[in-house]
């Protein structure tokens, strides 16, 4: 039975393609560190999903950055609205100039 092959020019643009994006570097990498672990993982694949950046703890992480923005949004309201509320007890103290520019 006859296998289907891709064109070998096909293959050179996505072996390219994945090279130039830094792919086979980091697999690459990943490979040879899972090879010299002195003692191999129950679960290689867990391996390399850990070293490649898609480790099981980056929802928390993700978790804690969206409640951290949240926090420092609800403080840039209050410190936004405390700063508009000075600025107009600012200018009840302060008269504006006569010629109508700031200062």
């Amino acid at each position: 039975m006859a296998h289907y092959r891709a064109p070998e020019s096909k293959r050179e643009q996505f072996r390219r393609y994945l090279e130039k994006a830094g792919v086979i570097d980091s697999l690459t990498n990943v490979l040879v560190a899972l090879y010299e672990e002195p003692e191999k993982p129950n679960n290689a694949l867990d391996f390399l999903k850990d070293h490649l950046g898609v480790a099981g703890a980056e929802p928390m992480d993700t978790e804690a950055l969206h409640l951290e923005l949240s926090e420092l949004q609800q403080k840039c309201d209050l410190l936004t609205e405390e700063n508009r509320d000075l600025r107009h007890r600012l200018q009840q103290y302060e008269p504006e100039p006569e010629d109508g520019t700031v200062e």
